[in-house]
This record gives C-alpha cells, sequence and structure tokens, in this order.
C-alpha cells in the first residue's frame, strides 16, 4: 500500500487495464489527463520590421524573443514583415538587403535556433512583396529561408517557404503566399483546396497562417485584406478552424463562419488601433494550446512578455466593412474547434 492511500481492492482483468491506470493515478493525486501529454504549445509573431532598410529591431522585440527562449513552445510562427523592405524610390540594393536580414536572424532566428525551438514563416509585403518592382526582395527572401528550414514534418514543400504545408503531433499547419490586397490568384486557390482535400481529414487540427487578413481589423487598413470569399468557402468546406494574419498590427481573436480568425499584434514599429477603437494596441505575442479538448488562443503582453491580455479588454465584436467578427470567447455555444471537419453541425453556414 503506497503511504496515505488507503488500500483497494479491484478484481483486475486483463481487458480492465486501461480503467485499472487511471485508479492508480487518481489514488496518486494526478489527473487521467495527465497521461494523455502536454498539449502542442505555438507562439505567433509578426511585424517585426522597423523602417525601410532598418537593421535595427525594437527592445520588443529582442524581449519577446527572450521570453520565447524562456516559454520554449513547440513552435514559432512568424506571419510576415520581418525585414523593413518593399521601399519604392529608391529601390534597396543587395547589400541593404543582406544587411537587414543579417540583423533578423541575428535578433530573433538565431537565439530560436540555439533554443531548438522552430520557426516557420510566411512572406509578408515588407519582406517578399508580390508586386513586379520588388521581384529582387522576393528572391531574397526565398534564399534566406531555404537555407533555414525548420525541423518539422512538411507535408508540401515544394514551394516553400511561400506556400506550403507541415505537420506537428495531430495540427495541420498551411502557409499561404498573400502580400497583396485582392483575391488570391486562382492557381493558389486550387492548390490549398486540393492540399486540403488529400490531407485536413487525417488531423485533429487545421490551421492556416498568411500576412494579409481576409477580413480587416484595425483603422486605417480597413482596404488591406484579400477579402477572399471563395477562400473562406475552401476553408470552410474542409473544416480549418483557425486563420493566422499580420499586417494590421493588434491583437484580435474573432469568430466568423465556424472560423477563428486570429490578427496579430506587431513586434516592430506601428501598432494600431481596432475598428471602432482609439487607443493602440499593444505589443503582443499570441498563444496557441491544442490538445484534445480543442483549441485555447491567448496573448502575452506587457513587460518581458509576462501577462495574460485579458479578452475583455477587447471589443466584444468588430464591425468591419465585410463581416463583423465575434470576439472568440463570445462564438456561439457548442463551438469547440474540434468535431466532423473542426466544426459543430451547428455552424455550417
Amino acid at each position: 500500500m503506497i503511504s496515505g492511500v488507503p488500500a483497494v481492492v479491484w478484481p483486475v482483468k486483463a481487458c480492465d487495464w486501461r480503467r485499472w491506470a487511471t485508479v492508480c493515478l487518481l489514488l496518486l493525486g494526478l489527473s487521467a489527463g495527465a497521461a494523455l501529454g502536454a498539449p502542442l504549445r505555438v507562439a505567433v509573431i509578426s511585424d517585426l520590421n522597423g523602417s525601410y532598410g532598418s537593421s535595427r529591431y525594437a527592445p520588443a522585440v529582442h524581449e519577446a524573443v527572450a521570453a520565447l527562449v524562456d516559454r520554449h513552445p513547440d513552435l514559432v510562427i512568424s506571419t510576415g514583415d520581418m525585414v523593413g523592405g518593399q521601399q519604392l524610390q529608391p529601390l534597396l540594393e543587395q547589400r541593404e538587403l543582406a544587411a537587414m536580414w543579417s540583423a533578423f536572424h541575428g535578433a530573433v532566428t538565431a537565439p530560436l535556433a540555439r533554443a531548438r525551438i522552430p520557426l516557420a514563416v510566411t512572406p509578408g509585403n515588407h519582406d517578399a512583396s508580390a508586386y513586379p518592382p520588388f521581384v529582387r526582395e522576393r528572391e531574397r527572401y526565398g534564399r534566406e529561408w531555404m537555407r533555414r528550414r525548420p525541423a518539422v514534418r512538411f507535408v508540401d514543400d515544394a514551394d516553400y517557404p511561400f506556400r506550403y504545408a507541415f505537420a506537428m503531433e495531430d495540427v495541420l499547419f498551411v502557409s499561404l503566399d498573400v502580400t497583396r490586397t485582392g483575391r488570391l490568384d486562382p492557381e493558389q486557390r486550387r492548390w490549398l483546396d486540393d492540399l486540403l482535400g488529400g490531407h485536413a481529414s487525417r488531423y485533429r487540427h487545421r490551421v492556416v497562417f498568411s500576412h494579409l487578413p481576409i477580413y480587416a481589423f484595425t483603422r486605417g487598413r480597413e482596404k488591406e485584406v484579400s477579402g477572399d470569399l471563395e477562400l473562406e468557402r475552401i476553408l470552410v468546406s474542409h473544416g480549418v478552424e483557425l486563420y493566422l494574419s499580420g499586417h494590421h498590427h493588434a491583437f484580435f481573436p474573432g469568430y466568423h463562419a465556424g472560423i477563428r480568425y486570429v490578427g496579430q499584434a506587431c513586434l516592430g514599429g506601428g501598432p494600431r488601433a481596432l475598428i471602432g477603437t482609439r487607443e493602440r494596441a499593444a505589443h503582443a505575442i499570441t498563444w496557441l494550446e491544442f490538445d484534445d479538448d480543442g483549441l485555447r488562443i491567448t496573448a502575452l503582453t506587457g513587460r518581458g512578455f509576462a501577462e495574460l491580455l485579458p479578452m475583455t479588454d477587447l471589443p466584444a465584436s468588430i464591425k468591419g466593412p465585410q463581416v463583423e467578427l465575434v470576439r472568440d470567447d463570445l462564438r456561439p455555444a457548442g463551438f469547440s474547434g474540434v468535431g466532423e471537419h473542426g466544426l459543430e453541425q451547428g455552424d455550417r453556414r
């Protein structure tokens, strides 16, 4: 008998071993869920760049990286704008691009690599704009990240580091190449539809991330979106439960049409106010936890990124020009983010 625990008589048959193991855990003061392992923890960072051509990073960037190394998530995702490209007059030269990327890797990539934290990126308009004048910047982005592929299980890496897919545990992650406003090109939508059609059902959770969002989050950027309803239809049809984006420089977890849309705060310059508010958003890291119970979305902010951002500090909804995004904690009852194709039946709309 274990000291302090009364003897228990239980006739154990061969088929009862799971129940017996659970009882033992409970007697030892442990939850049965402890046997299932820890959740998959994912941090999301975005818009770390400063001014055009800058090779310096704000204190918030260094504090955020230190916090990530300390918390050691299983994965870090960057939703774009890691460097300050897209200067039109004059275009940045190769030496300037090299200096910017060297600074980013020194401030962000290298510390995460030393801590053995995979970093998955997606192109932003200041990293790899698809507009014709910035073809050299786009090529540079590709070269920088081809040499720094994250240690993840790729599902499709033919066009890494632009659009690609990988898996960690029971979560499928898909990066989209969205650096221009307006609808995605038909070929990329077909690629996504085919990819999700072939792989989505194998995973409990499905996540898509890009730089520009589908819908607006912040004042002054109401038109800087893809606004792609066909893209949303594809996401819904394949049970994508989470869409992560950058560019709007404010954290907001919203819900629409069975999808949880999360706009990321910036870590660099230019925080913005959410639509319908006046105060500029705080720097923040989005923190995600996936497990058998679903997906939890929070944000870390404050000094050293040690504080949880209260959801009630955010508006109950954002009424943008396209749709209304309801704050995540106020989404319809019964939607867990887990179920057939990631949606409860009542959320198919």
